[in-house]
């Protein structure tokens, strides 16, 4: 089964809402880390708050986004003649949406998601605990990789580069 035209540009609103909502609060996770920092006379509460507000972005909008784009690529894939590997910019997109999920899963979050519990717990102290230095590091110097290679996937989707490869009917 195929969508139609009409289908297909259903899918392709819904898929661009989703690429928006995930790449969007990327680059606002990234300006929030290097933009916002507590009044160095103030309380940890600051501090948490930052925190807390990086991870509501990342639990609402970009993991929600990150899925979104993995099933309505999926679903590009399987209900279009686009398909999975006909074109390298495809093929490109799909290893830059799964591997940026699984690096988001796997690193990204999890070094995020420590941030709000220290904070908590040991106020402007943080700011000089090696375990709380190293996770904002880590997002610090990764999620700026992470939200460039996004906007890259943005960029081959509307300039599709390589050309399609023979079908082998």
């Amino acid at each position: 089964m195929k969508l139609g035209a009409t289908g297909q540009k259903w899918l392709k609103v819904v898929h661009l809402f989703f690429v928006c909502i995930w790449v969007g609060p990327g680059v606002t996770l990234v300006a929030m880390q290097f933009a916002m920092s507590p009044s160095p006379d103030g309380t940890g509460g600051m501090l948490h708050g930052i925190d807390t507000s990086m991870k509501f972005v990342d639990d609402w909008l970009i993991i929600p986004g990150a899925f979104g784009c993995l099933i309505t690529g999926l679903l590009y894939s399987l209900l279009t003649n686009w398909g999975f590997f006909r074109h390298g910019w495809i093929t490109l997109k799909w290893i830059i949406t799964v591997g940026g999920i699984l690096f988001g899963t796997f690193f990204l979050g999890p070094w995020l998601n420590a941030l709000a519990p220290a904070s908590l717990e040991l106020g402007l102290d943080a700011l000089h605990n090696p375990a709380y230095l190293h996770n904002k590091a880590m997002n610090s110097l990764w999620a700026p990789v992470q939200v460039a290679t996004l906007i890259f996937a943005v960029a081959i989707s509307v300039l599709k580069p390589w050309r399609a490869k023979p079908r082998k009917d």
